[in-house]
């Protein structure tokens, strides 16, 4: 059986907690700090623009070698300006759990994005992460992290365990 593995970033991002809500938790948004060679694209007609428990999302996107692939996720959790969850239900992982928090702080707020994920395949699966999966998360995430000062501005502050 293969592991289930964790990440966390964590990034302070100078603008009020209004601002930061509005942007992360509009599904639209993600394509913007999802990489452009991952082909990210959102499918789904009615998932609404307001995030809320319970909506369904569904994208395709090129992980892998240019090889599209359906996803969709469940937005499971929702506390306004404080944190979403968002949960695979179907998709390349065995299991993909997603937290994206939101606290404010001095100079603007701070997001943490904690990623407990599996992948399918057994033993093959935990080959697959020591070789390719976590360094293209890494990646993924170092994108998502220069875009998003691209956005607002920059603070010295990044952490990453990936």
């Amino acid at each position: 059986m293969s592991k289930v593995y964790s990440l966390q970033t964590v990034q302070t991002i100078p603008i009020g907690i209004d601002e930061a809500w509005s942007f992360f938790s509009n599904p639209a948004n993600l394509q913007k700090i999802t990489p452009g060679g991952m082909n990210f694209r959102i499918i789904s007609r009615h998932h609404g623009e307001k995030m809320y428990a319970g909506q369904i999302i569904e994208y395709k996107v090129s992980p892998v070698a240019g090889i599209p692939l359906y996803w969709m996720t469940e937005i499971t959790h929702v506390e306004d300006k404080k944190y979403f969850v968002d949960e695979q239900r179907y998709g390349p992982y065995s299991m993909w759990h997603h937290q994206h928090h939101f606290k404010v702080i001095d100079g603007g707020v701070e997001m943490t994005d904690i990623v407990h994920y599996k992948l399918p395949l057994w033993f093959l699966g935990d080959v697959a992460n020591g070789l390719f999966v976590r360094t293209k998360l890494g990646k993924i995430f170092e994108y998502r992290r220069k875009k998003v000062e691209e956005l607002f501005g920059a603070v010295s502050g990044f952490r990453s365990d990936v």
